[in-house]
């Protein structure tokens, strides 16, 4: 009896060499463009082949690492994937937010983000009553407002000292990023050369706290302002980068300062890209490190903070916010970050609430405990297509990062405009896919819930970032994707009547079906009410039915033959008691526009444009 232990899996089935898969896709293609018709060419600047095979990893460099070993490609640890689940709580109350800290805590949070609005001082007594009864050498504790970095270093040095903690335990960091001010208000808050020495004072403040971390690189704002991945990655890098280079002139050496540097990164719904992004930064950010030859390699770690995206999240359709946030979870923790925070359902609207604060601690301790992704590390690693994205995103955010390295730096490159442009270039790529529905927002560009009403539901937000008076430089601006859409919808919703459209349904029943549900749900995208019908026999009876119904839009659904009839009478029998709309791109355009059609919605149609156009024209 033969050893079957000793068979290769599918072994009976014969190799497939790339060219005979190859010239199987051609046959099947029947003539069309490989690379037109297969090949995702993504706005991050390259290309994406529909399939990857051994063959393609055979010139990536970085596959001979494993995890845990420089240049962390793989991951800092070797051995497991944990991460800290993090919880941000509003601190602007100190007694209500000790109280939710020590809910959470008792929940399955292991990691505190403590937020604050538009504070200008702070208190040991404020920072105290933040973390009454809460052993902080058990968790990971977090302050995001840089103003009070220093304070809240101060208290905690004094605390450790007087309850004698030990300072070895103490993990954590203060968000302390000038940079990221620039960024998104146009100016230093203070005199350039004075952040810095503040910077300084900090690190050397915390030098005793080996686990603690001072300075923070923001990269979640750029993907929150509409930047592709590459751009998000070269601009962290470049922050970081500065810092290094400034820090280390004033006198600190680099195994200090890139032991104090913590990373935010945003993550978004690219579900495999948004992997490959956290491998591709840890390998660029420890050659960057490693560089300025530090004593010990080991400060080349990146250390990572992963928040779930805000530009993502939409008004309309809110729970999908929950389904975005899971599997961007999903990505951060496959690819490996040190903590995350998972963007609660209804941030983009109000306040969390205990239930969607509930979801989305929920919804990594399920990652954790369910479905166990903390236990193996690097579970991407060897994937053909990872592999190869992590090298493409590494290629391009390296050469992004080197043209802003010529000139001069981040802060030179913001103060010239470069990063500007580069965010509003992608931003514009962006609103105009999400418009066309090239991306799709479900919920909101695809799929619309046309019955829903969401304006009671806004509540006022909390203070944002402004220009500011003595601004240098323009700054970025946050948004979320689906702003466009939303104030589009939110002033159907302000009419007192609801302008409704009929689908005037004739002939060939295949074709109407299909252009009636695409009409439909164009029109529901901006809380139209939408009338449907099973079909008409005859143009004149479902004009009658439109007007009997007040239509204040009707769209002619049929096929393209039968367009060149049955539109302009309907345009003809309607007169101005309706818009008339055809639901399409017919052969016959050019005809049709000939005899006085105006309208024609079709998959290449600008969502946004056309909407707004019939607004316009129906006075709203």
């Amino acid at each position: 009896m033969a050893d079957k232990t000793k068979q290769k899996l599918f072994q009976e089935f014969p190799p497939i060499s790339t060219k005979e898969w190859q010239d199987k896709i051609t046959i099947d293609l029947k003539g069309a463009d490989f690379d037109k018709k297969l090949v995702w060419r993504t706005i991050e600047g390259f290309s994406v082949q529909p399939y990857y095979r051994a063959e393609h990893l055979e010139n990536l460099n970085h596959l001979k690492y494993v995890p845990g070993e420089f240049p962390y490609v793989r991951g800092n640890k070797a051995k497991c994937n944990g991460w800290y689940i993090r919880q941000n709580i509003n601190a602007n109350d100190a007694k209500v937010a000790n109280e939710k800290a020590l809910d959470v805590l008792m929940k399955g949070v292991d990691s505190l983000g403590f937020e604050t609005c538009c504070k200008s001082e702070y208190s040991n007594e404020e920072f105290k009553t933040w973390l009454k009864d809460i052993s902080i050498a058990d968790i990971e504790v977090n302050v995001t407002d840089a103003t009070a970095a220093h304070p809240f270093v101060d208290f905690l040095k004094a605390k450790i000292e007087a309850e004698n903690i030990d300072k070895n335990e103490i993990k954590g960091s203060v968000d302390f990023d000038p940079m990221a001010h620039l960024t998104l208000n146009g100016n230093f808050c203070k005199a350039q050369s004075d952040v810095f020495d503040t910077a300084k004072e900090l690190i050397e403040k915390a030098k005793d706290l080996p686990k603690f971390r001072t300075i923070g690189v923001n990269g979640e704002m750029f993907t929150n302002a509409g930047a592709t991945i590459v751009q998000e990655l070269a601009f962290a890098l470049a922050m970081g980068n500065q810092y290094l280079n400034l820090l280390t002139e004033k006198g600190l050496d680099v195994d200090t300062v890139a032991d104090n540097i913590k990373f935010n990164f945003g993550v978004s719904t690219n579900y495999f890209m948004e992997i490959a992004k956290f491998r591709a930064a840890r390998m660029l950010w420890s050659k960057i490190v490693a560089a300025y030859e530090p004593k010990n390699l080991e400060v080349a770690k990146m250390n990572v903070h992963a928040a779930t995206s805000k530009f993502n999240q939409t008004i309309y359709d809110p729970y999908v916010n929950m389904l975005r946030g899971t599997t961007e979870s999903m990505s951060a923790t496959i690819a490996g970050v040190d903590s995350l925070s998972v963007t609660p359902f209804n941030k983009a609207f109000e306040s969390s609430t205990e239930f969607s604060d509930r979801i989305a601690r929920n919804t990594q301790i399920l990652l954790k405990e369910e479905s166990y992704f903390d236990k193996i590390a690097d579970p991407s690693g060897g994937s053909y297509y990872i592999e190869n994205l992590t090298h493409s995103l590494a290629e391009h955010a390296w050469k992004l990062f080197q043209d802003i390295e010529a000139k001069g730096g981040y802060v030179e490159a913001f103060k010239a405009g470069f990063i500007q442009d580069q965010v509003t270039e992608s931003a514009n790529k962006r609103n105009l896919s999400i418009a066309t529905r090239r991306e799709i927002l479900l919920g909101t560009n695809q799929y619309p819930n046309a019955l829903e009403k969401v304006e009671a539901n806004i509540k006022e937000k909390c203070c944002t970032s402004t220009k500011r008076d003595d601004a240098i430089a323009e700054p970025i601006k946050e948004f979320r994707g689906s702003e466009q859409m939303e104030t589009l919808r939110l002033k159907t919703e302000r009419t007192k009547e609801t302008p409704k459209v009929f689908l005037l349904t004739i002939g060939d029943l295949t074709m109407r079906k299909a252009r009636a549900g695409f009409a439909s749900g164009f029109f529901a995208c901006a809380g139209f009410e939408v009338i449907d019908n099973l079909g008409f026999k005859s143009v004149e009876e479902g004009v009658k039915a439109a007007i009997d119904q007040k239509a204040s839009i009707v769209v002619v659904c049929s096929s393209d033959d039968e367009y060149t009839e049955a539109a302009p009478a309907v345009l003809e029998q309607l007169g101005d008691k309706a818009i008339t709309v055809v639901a399409g791109y017919p052969k016959s355009i050019d005809e049709l526009k000939a005899k006085g059609l105006k309208h024609f919605i079709h998959m290449k149609s600008n969502l946004i444009d056309t909407l707004e156009g019939f607004q316009n024209e129906l006075g709203i």
